[in-house]
């Protein structure tokens, strides 16, 4: 592969090459990422492209646009997109750049009915990206001009596809399908639930959701999520009921995903009711739950009772956004009030315990700032999964 983007930026000028070829070495032999992936913006510039631009990333959720006319911009490490749904209430991803003068169209959500409107020179698009209206192109009060072909200048979509309510973006078009890139972990999870089952989940309207900033890079989310070796002084009340010796590693083939589960997820929540399990998860798996980070952006949890996606919005190469997405089984248990108070205690829970990991991936980014820090070696029994992450990285950007 050509280790120059776009003829100008090699990494190996960013990066010396030894310092990425021992991330692939085998664990009891390996470092992790050097200090340069995580506080260099000319690094970072090379990731949006091999990482963020050329593989399947997460940029928000279907169920935050439920309305045909709704509509949100979102910024892809500077990259404008608008995330839209149309008239058949399907999910749309178009490059937020007006056509005629390059002006960002969208500032904020809204519902925007049925045209999407530059604000520069009024040029309009209707939800299909059409370009649609050219206010006085012909000279005053001439709409359209012989010399002008709106048909091939809409909006520029974006290849995407909706799963388990995320919207998930190949903005270069040159992975595989979705479809074949997830179907190692669909084959994985198929064994707790059917395709029934996953049409079944609904978002929590009231408690369903957080978000958290953290002043680190994206990865340290990432790399903490994948293990489970931390718990016992980070996370001691989680600890308390589901201790590290009772979780076992994760790490998909090909290499696109890694985490860990708990062979005994027993949640204590107070009072008489109980969520509603998906029906056809096995009856002698019920204190099994899974924490899968797919790479590159996106944690998924999987419950016998309840399903999460922890996504994360990388501002820079020192600043992330987390977004937690809580989905149960079935309307009732996402939304009605018999359900209320549980939803709220394991809001509280995953808040949490997410807030305790902000903490510490926040000092990791503060401990890349030594040069004497060689990218860390890993426990040969604890991080296989940890590495796993760290290779696939190292083998993408190059």
């Amino acid at each position: 592969m050509n280790n120059k983007l776009n003829g100008q930026v090699n990494i190996y000028d960013i990066i010396n090459k030894e310092k990425l070829d021992v991330v692939n070495k085998p664990i009891s032999k390996a470092h992790g990422l050097p200090n340069e992936c995580y506080n260099n913006a000319e690094y970072t510039k090379i990731e949006r492209k091999r990482l963020f631009e050329d593989k399947w990333v997460v940029i928000g959720v279907a169920s935050s646009i439920p309305n045909p006319g709704d509509a949100k911009p979102f910024d892809l490490l500077g990259i404008p997109l608008i995330l839209l749904r149309n008239k058949k209430k399907q999910i749309k991803v178009y490059h937020n750049v007006c056509s005629h003068r390059g002006y960002k169209i969208l500032k904020k959500k809204c519902n925007v009915k049925k045209i999407l409107r530059c604000p520069y020179h009024s040029w309009s698009y209707n939800l299909e990206g059409e370009l649609v209206a050219t206010p006085h192109i012909g000279g005053m009060n001439k709409h359209e001009s012989k010399d002008f072909d709106k048909s091939s200048s809409g909006l520029k979509e974006v290849r995407s596809y909706v799963w388990l309510d995320l919207i998930v973006v190949n903005i270069s078009k040159n992975e595989v399908s979705f479809k074949e890139y997830i179907k190692p972990l669909n084959d994985r999870w198929n064994k707790f639930w059917s395709e029934e089952d996953q049409k079944l989940i609904k978002h929590s309207k009231d408690l369903g959701y957080f978000k958290l900033k953290a002043k680190c890079n994206w990865k340290f989310a990432i790399e903490n999520y994948c293990e489970s070796y931390h718990l016992p002084w980070v996370h001691p009340g989680l600890n308390s009921y589901s201790k590290i010796s009772d979780h076992y590693h994760i790490q998909g083939l090909p290499n696109r995903f890694a985490g860990q589960g708990t062979k005994v997820y027993n949640p204590k929540l107070k009072g008489k009711e109980k969520f509603p399990c998906f029906p056809n998860w096995p009856k002698d798996q019920q204190h099994i739950a899974e924490y899968v980070a797919l790479f590159p952006n996106v944690m998924l949890g999987i419950h016998k009772d309840h399903f999460y996606t922890y996504w994360l919005e990388p501002v820079d190469h020192k600043f992330t956004k987390e977004h937690m997405e809580i989905y149960y089984v079935g309307e009732k248990a996402a939304n009605s009030k018999k359900y209320k108070s549980l939803r709220k205690q394991n809001h509280k829970l995953w808040k949490s315990v997410q807030t305790e990991d902000v903490d510490i991936i926040e000092g990791m980014q503060e401990g890349r700032n030594s040069p004497s820090y060689n990218g860390g070696n890993f426990s040969p029994v604890m991080d296989n999964p940890t590495h796993h992450f760290h290779k696939w990285v190292a083998t993408n950007i190059v």
